[in-house]
């Protein structure tokens, strides 16, 4: 009977203990090496590198879109360049269709299709202390009108966190990663990193900077998140096709969410929520994103569809977020500061 007695009250310390004690949150590495990249695509079949719980930390580095070529191009000197960017596009020969390394994928346990994986990012710290900007032919929202190619190094003045463009034309480094993104679908093999779309990846979003979250919907067992496309700072629209091109160290925190259905992307900003939409047409982009706050407002505020609309009408901005990824993006920003 004693026995009995002592097993019965072994279990219930180990099952209080669950729930009163749950486990701690980790933090994990996870290192720009060759193993941990995938370049220029999305896609279920890719192993996970990492495995983490929900909750979990994770420190990922990222290397610049479209490899170290463009460094070199715009007179970056071999030294500059990080010995990891080398052996990454040394060994990374399985490349495409897109132009992005992707750390990872990362394995979130219990993640189900279904439920939605919010990304908070912590923290960004450049891995170099410089960036590379420009157009290429047939690219960019002026084809026409520059048909060539010219790219442009930047330099930054960490202290300041400012990059001379020119003499007497100074720029605020405003890094976020460009691209945050699940696996599709398995149905869908692999895709392109350079389109956004449900599955998130390339929004080119530059609200999406320290103290933010972005919210995403999961489509397949353990999300397998990837991040990559870093960007010391980028206007809305994009209009060259690309951002301060550079590679990034970034500090995020992964929150399962379960059972939170979503359709598409959404974000919240210490001031704002944002909602999005992802079009090739630019007319349909801006009412995917409107249609998206209205769900929003009467989901998480019970505001009648109706009058939702009309906030939206009063209350929000559209934000054309980039013109140059095939899918146009329109996002739609709302203020916290008018809910009492």
């Amino acid at each position: 009977m004693k026995k009995v007695i002592v097993f019965v009250s072994f279990v219930s310390v180990c099952f209080l203990s669950i729930f009163l004690f749950p486990q701690q949150s980790r933090t994990h590495e996870l290192k720009l090496v060759p193993e941990n990249v995938h370049w220029g695509y999305y896609d279920a079949k890719v192993k996970p590198v990492l495995r983490i719980n929900p909750g979990d930390t994770v420190r990922v580095e990222t290397m610049v879109a479209r490899g170290i070529d463009r460094l070199k191009l715009v007179g970056v000197p071999d030294e500059q360049i990080p010995e990891s960017l080398k052996a990454v596009e040394r060994v990374v020969t399985d490349r495409g269709p897109g132009a992005h390394p992707m750390t990872g994928p990362i394995y979130v346990e219990g993640a189900q299709p279904g439920d939605s994986l919010e990304v908070k990012i912590l923290g960004i710290e450049y891995l170099h202390p410089y960036g590379v900007s420009g157009f290429i032919p047939g690219s960019g929202t002026l084809p026409d009108d520059f048909p060539y190619a010219r790219f442009k190094l930047l330099r930054y003045n960490l202290r300041e966190g400012t990059a001379e463009f020119r003499p007497g034309v100074t720029l605020k480094l405003t890094p976020f990663f460009g691209s945050i993104g699940v696996a599709p679908p398995q149905v869908l093999g692999r895709i392109s990193s350079g389109p956004p779309g449900p599955h998130t990846g390339n929004l080119d979003n530059k609200e999406l900077v320290v103290g933010t979250s972005l919210f995403m919907p999961v489509h397949v067992p353990g999300a397998l998140l990837s991040i990559g496309d870093g960007h010391g700072m980028q206007g809305d629209g994009e209009v060259s096709l690309t951002a301060l091109e550079t590679s990034l160290r970034g500090t995020v925190q992964v929150v399962l969410h379960k059972g939170k259905h979503l359709n598409w992307p959404r974000a919240e900003t210490p001031t704002h929520y944002i909602a999005m939409g992802l079009h090739p047409d630019l007319d349909e982009a801006a009412k995917l994103a409107t249609r998206e706050m209205i769900d929003f407002l009467v989901a998480e505020k019970g505001i009648p569809r109706d009058e939702a609309y009309i906030l939206c009408s009063l209350a929000v901005d559209l934000h054309v977020t980039q013109l140059v990824d095939q899918t146009k993006g329109v996002h739609a920003m709302l203020p916290k500061a008018i809910f009492r």
